[in-house]
């Protein structure tokens, strides 16, 4: 029996064992009311796991759960649903081929006689979504929303339950701008104020002190500490989640970049959008052999279409691009992995992944031609070299064999990196490598960006993260509204010079 009138719900040494490994050891927390309680720890430490079993997704190994003095068990989401309790996943759950209003209300339909009401789910999600200052058309299908979009679809599924009384939001500014993360953040004091308690997961430490009340650090799927915001500071959290303060830092170049040759150059690139307007308008940009090229820009602002182009997934772009000098006809994705491109997407899940294939096979499945004896797959040669990669670029993973969803967020972006690195590019294209990698793994992944640039290797990195593009980008382009307003480089890279050149005419760098 446990029963605390602050307390919404409490997990006493909960235990959850999957194959190979133990997600979580003896963790107990308690989910404070009315407050933010943010959970954080290192990719594997067991955060989404445990949430998890709040949720009803996972059920425990062992342990139990408290709410209003008598014990739950959840056997699905609808019975942790009962109780009040919504999640908003890292890995949106929301199905492309609906529309806005049909995602929103999926599990919550409302019935006109025999028929569904649609003008109230159009009504609803209208009023949900202008709530959060993010008025998309309802009958829009959500798979031709950006990312950002698509997660405020995935908030306001949640805040249409009337019964809500702890919302679970696991990464949810992952994909967000820095005004919608504000109105996300308003929203949640709201939430307060109604009386609901909020558990927050994210990497951004910033955010955390920002708006949290109370804080819960795992690591190893043991609990390590807690305390509230109030109470602590930055480092604080960083030396108990990794063991160390640690900070980014700018790596020193051993590569002469002035004297380096162009690998890739871009030309006039211009790329329409539908029913009008320029998703890219004329960008000019250039990239040098060993280079690790920063784009910043805010979201929609032509980021990612640049890498499309790169690699034929945008054949109606125009313009030239030349490729060890000369003129690069772009085909198709196939082509450019040929020619030594390689592309890590912002979206793991559905550009990254095929979630039915193991660990394994995702890392290898982009170069499994290098692996082919004959008509056989040399399995051999196959398995050796993913454990290279598992190796090189620290995948925490107890068996290579595991389905690719038993791994953390962080990890499986890892494999993602991994998939990219194993086709031997010339050309590395990054699209926010460090999405939903916590502070720890973001370093090594920075360190394996330097390590490859030394070795010759040419990457272009697109960061909506100011610290880290300023850390890791020998040189950086900003775009802004599909132009290009900015080239810094050197101690023109800072903080303030970014941040204006991200919006358009505002721009004081060199002119691209």
């Amino acid at each position: 029996m446990f029963d605390n009138p602050n307390v919404v719900l409490h997990c006493e040494k909960i235990d959850k064992i999957y194959p190979g490994t133990k997600a979580l050891d003896g963790v107990s927390f308690d989910l404070l009311k009315a407050k933010v309680n943010v959970l954080i720890g290192e990719n594997g430490a067991g955060k989404s796991t445990l949430m998890k079993m709040i949720a009803g997704i996972e059920q425990p190994s062992a342990g139990k759960m408290y709410m209003d003095g008598e014990e739950v068990y959840f056997k699905d989401t609808n019975a942790a649903r009962a109780k009040g309790i919504g999640i908003i996943h890292q890995e949106l759950s929301l199905f492309p081929n609906m529309t806005v209003y049909q995602n929103i209300f999926i599990g919550h339909e409302e019935k006109k006689g025999l028929f569904l009401n649609d003008a109230a789910h159009r009504s609803g999600a209208d009023k949900i979504l202008k709530r959060l200052e993010h008025e998309i058309p309802a009958d829009t299908m959500v798979g031709d929303l950006r990312v950002g979009q698509q997660q405020m679809v995935e908030i306001a599924r949640n805040l249409i339950q009337d019964d809500l009384r702890v919302l679970i939001m696991d990464e949810p500014t992952s994909s967000l701008s820095a005004a919608e993360v504000k109105v996300l953040f308003k929203i949640m004091r709201e939430l307060l104020e109604q009386g609901i308690s909020i558990v927050y997961i994210s990497h951004r430490l910033e955010e955390i002190m920002e708006i949290g009340d109370h804080v819960t650090i795992l690591r190893d799927g043991k609990y390590v500490a807690d305390a509230d915001i109030k109470d602590i500071e930055l480092s604080w959290i960083v030396e108990n989640m990794v063991g160390k303060n640690t900070q980014y830092h700018r790596f020193e170049r051993s590569i002469d970049l002035d004297k380096a040759e162009k690998v890739l150059e871009m030309k006039h690139i211009n790329l329409p959008k539908k029913g009008g307007g320029m998703l890219l308008d004329d960008v000019n940009m250039y990239l040098k052999k060993g280079e690790v090229l920063g784009i910043y820009g805010l979201l929609g602002a032509g980021r990612s279409e640049l890498f499309e182009c790169l690699m034929g997934l945008r054949p109606e772009h125009t313009g030239e691009i030349l490729y060890k000098g000369e003129k690069l006809s772009i085909k198709d994705t196939s082509t450019q992995i040929a020619n030594g491109f390689a592309l890590v997407p912002e979206d793991r899940q559905r550009q990254g992944l095929i979630q039915s294939l193991d660990i394994c096979k995702n890392t290898s499945i982009a170069s499994l031609q290098k692996y082919v004896k004959g008509v056989f797959l040399n399995s051999k040669a196959e398995e050796a070299a993913v454990d290279e990669q598992i190796k090189q670029i620290h995948i925490k993973v107890a068996d290579k064999k595991l389905p690719i969803l038993s791994l953390s967020g962080g990890n499986q972006q890892k494999v993602v990196i991994g998939k990219g690195l194993l086709t031997n590019p010339t050309v590395l294209l990054l699209d926010e490598p460090s999405r939903g990698i916590d502070i720890g793994a973001k370093t090594e992944v920075f360190e394996i960006i330097h390590e490859l640039s030394e070795q010759g290797l040419s990457i272009i990195v697109i960061s909506s993260e100011l610290k880290e593009i300023m850390a890791i980008a020998d040189r950086i382009y900003v775009l802004s509204n599909g132009k290009c307003t900015g080239e810094l480089s050197g101690d023109e890279i800072n903080e303030d010079t970014l941040v204006r050149a991200s919006y358009a005419g505002l721009g004081t760098g060199k002119s691209a």
